[in-house]
C-alpha cells in the first residue's frame, strides 16, 4: 500500500481556495503523477507563485482533490482523510469533462498573467480565423490536445509503454479509440483513452496491427507476417509479443476503449 506524502507547509494566511485556484490545481493533478505530488515539483511550484501561494498548500490541495479520485482504491494507495465541499464540486464537474477543464484552466491562468492564452499555447496557425464559435471550438480542441498529451506522458513518465523508449521527441500520446471517433466531452481527452508510444508502435497500434488484450499484454496481427522488413527489425516488433506494457502511474488504459480497439481497429 502506498500513502501519499503529507507533510507541507501552511498556506497563505489561512485564505480559502476559490473556484479558480481550485480548478487549476486539479488540471495539475490530473497531469502530474501521484509520485510526483511534491512541494519539491517544478510544476507544483510555478502554479503555486501564480497563485500567490505556498507549493506546500497546492500540494496540499492536490491531495484534498485526490481524496475524490476513484482511480486511488483501484491502485491502493491513501489519499488524504477529506477533501473540501468545493474540492468535491470541482472534481465532480469536470472528472468526465477533460476538455472544458483544460480550456477553464487555460482561461484561469492567462488572467491571473494579465495576458492571452493564445500565448501560452503556440496557436500562431489560427491568426487568420477571425472570432466567433468556430475559432472558439478550435481552441478548445487545441487546448484539450495538449492538456491529453501532456497527461498521458506524464502518466506513463514520458517513457513508451512498449519499449520503455525515454525520448520524448520521439514519443506520442496515442488514442486508443481514434479521437475522430471519440465522444468530445468524455473521451476524445479522457487520459484514460491514451498510451504513451513510439512513433513507430504509436503508427501500428492506429493501423491496427498491434492492440491490447484485457490484461495489457501486446498483441500483434497476422498481417505483420506479410509486412516487408529485415529479419532483425521484424524479431524486435515480435519481440513484445505476449508481453505486458508498462502500466502508468495513473490513469489506466480503460477497458472499454481497449475493447473498442480490439473489435474495430485491430485487424486480427
Amino acid at each position: 500500500m502506498f500513502f501519499m506524502e503529507k507533510t507541507y507547509m501552511a498556506d497563505r494566511n489561512g485564505i480559502k481556495w476559490n473556484r479558480e485556484e481550485t480548478i487549476l490545481a486539479y488540471e495539475l493533478y490530473c497531469r502530474t503523477p501521484f509520485s510526483r505530488i511534491s512541494q519539491n515539483n517544478p510544476e507544483i511550484r510555478k502554479l503555486a507563485e501564480l497563485m500567490g501561494r505556498t507549493p506546500g498548500s497546492v500540494g496540499l490541495k492536490m491531495h484534498n482533490l485526490a481524496h475524490y479520485d476513484p482511480e486511488l482504491q483501484k491502485r491502493n494507495i491513501v489519499a488524504m482523510a477529506h477533501g473540501s465541499k468545493l474540492d468535491g464540486e470541482i472534481f465532480n464537474e469536470f472528472c468526465n469533462d477533460w476538455e472544458e477543464l483544460s480550456y477553464q484552466a487555460q482561461v484561469i491562468r492567462a488572467k491571473m498573467q494579465n495576458s492571452q492564452f493564445e500565448n501560452i499555447i503556440d496557436m500562431n496557425d489560427m491568426d487568420d480565423i477571425p472570432p466567433g464559435k468556430y475559432r472558439e471550438k478550435l481552441v478548445k480542441q487545441r487546448i484539450g490536445q495538449y492538456f491529453f498529451r501532456m497527461s498521458v506522458l506524464n502518466a506513463y513518465g514520458n517513457r513508451c509503454c512498449i519499449t520503455g523508449m525515454a525520448k520524448k521527441e520521439l514519443l506520442v500520446a496515442s488514442h486508443i479509440k481514434p479521437w475522430n471517433v471519440s465522444d468530445e466531452k468524455t473521451e476524445r481527452t479522457n487520459p484514460c483513452n491514451g498510451l504513451c508510444l513510439n512513433s513507430l508502435h504509436d503508427k501500428a497500434f492506429d493501423m491496427g496491427l498491434i492492440t491490447l488484450n484485457k490484461d495489457y499484454k501486446l498483441i500483434v496481427s497476422k498481417e505483420m507476417k506479410h509486412v516487408s522488413m529485415d529479419t532483425v527489425t521484424k524479431e524486435w516488433f515480435h519481440w513484445y509479443e505476449g508481453k505486458k506494457i508498462i502500466l502508468p502511474d495513473k490513469f489506466l488504459p480503460g477497458k472499454s476503449f481497449i475493447e473498442y480497439h480490439n473489435d474495430v481497429i485491430f485487424l486480427g
